[in-house]
């Protein structure tokens, strides 16, 4: 067989491929918007918001899991919390759909009634692939939080700038947190994504999604005032968030990765073993950037 055949042959194939993978990826992404679009159930959501947040957190059974965790000094100063997950998938032309909560500490400690977030949106890129990611993202300020709330949608490193948070414990986290950034996000991709991508990544409130769970239109600002009672079907959100900030700290060696593009002075690195460094901690040297990857997508 010529060369020339061969190439034609092997490019046939390709072809074949992509246009396979991209009905896949289409179908994925229609699926997902759909749930998120029509058949979005604050409670599902509060329970897998738990379960993301738990994994982001350091478990109160195993303290040595805050070596490798959102800082229990960054959640504890928490104005506010949102939680969703975005899936995304592309060959060339990409699409992303999400959904979560996003909630308020209160002056009393308490955390407000949850409020539905979604995302949605294509772009093109250089990239292949999908993946599908989990993001936690903490508000340092009350104008973070006031963010959310007034502005319907917010453009994430556009209407307020983020950061990727540290993680762990010791001098390093306090250093950072001296000098936050309005939020902190941290994220844990369950796929393969690479390349570059030309398009942001937009929040908006779900009000339709608010409207059916609370009975009538609330406005956003409202539940992250603690206007509305916090619903039962959150108390499962709250008591993960409760769980981590009671760990016990005391016996752990200051260990911390703190992002140096962000925050001033080199890096300190984190060296932990187990299950949850998929999760926050670099896979690479600790002069690398974090694992974490900020959700500009």
């Amino acid at each position: 067989m010529s060369y020339m055949n061969r190439f034609k042959m092997a490019a046939r194939k390709a072809g074949e491929q992509a246009t396979s993978f991209a009905s896949r990826a289409q179908t994925q992404i229609g699926a997902h918007a759909r749930n998120v679009h029509d058949g979005f159930s604050l409670p599902s959501e509060c329970q897998r918001a738990a379960h993301i947040l738990q994994s982001f957190l350091a478990d109160p059974s195993h303290p040595e899991s805050a070596l490798n965790s959102i800082p229990k000094s960054v959640l504890m100063q928490a104005k506010g919390l949102a939680v969703f997950t975005v899936v995304k998938a592309g060959f060339v032309w990409s699409g992303k759909a999400g959904s979560g909560v996003v909630m308020s500490r209160l002056p009393d400690g308490s955390w407000s009634a949850p409020s539905c977030i979604f995302t949605a949106g294509v772009g093109f890129g250089f990239q292949i692939g999908a993946d599908l990611t989990e993001f936690v993202i903490v508000m340092n300020t009350d104008e973070a939080v006031r963010s959310f709330g007034l502005a319907g949608n917010l453009t994430l490193g556009g209407n307020l700038s983020t950061a990727v948070g540290p993680i762990g414990t010791g001098t390093g986290v306090s250093s950072a947190i001296l000098h936050s950034s309005p939020m902190f996000t941290y994220s844990r991709s369950k796929g393969l994504y690479g390349g570059l991508s030309l398009e942001g990544t937009v929040l908006m409130e779900n009000k339709d999604a608010n409207a059916n769970f609370y009975g009538q239109p609330i406005p956003a600002m409202d539940l992250l005032l603690g206007k509305v009672p916090a619903p039962e079907v959150a108390s499962v959100m709250y008591e993960v968030v409760e769980a981590a900030e009671q760990v016990d700290e005391s016996g752990l060696p200051g260990q911390a990765y703190v992002p140096d593009e962000h925050f001033g002075g080199p890096a300190q690195p984190l060296h932990a073993e187990d299950e949850h460094e998929e999760a926050s901690a670099p896979a690479q040297p600790a002069s690398a950037p974090l694992s974490n990857e900020k959700p500009a997508m």
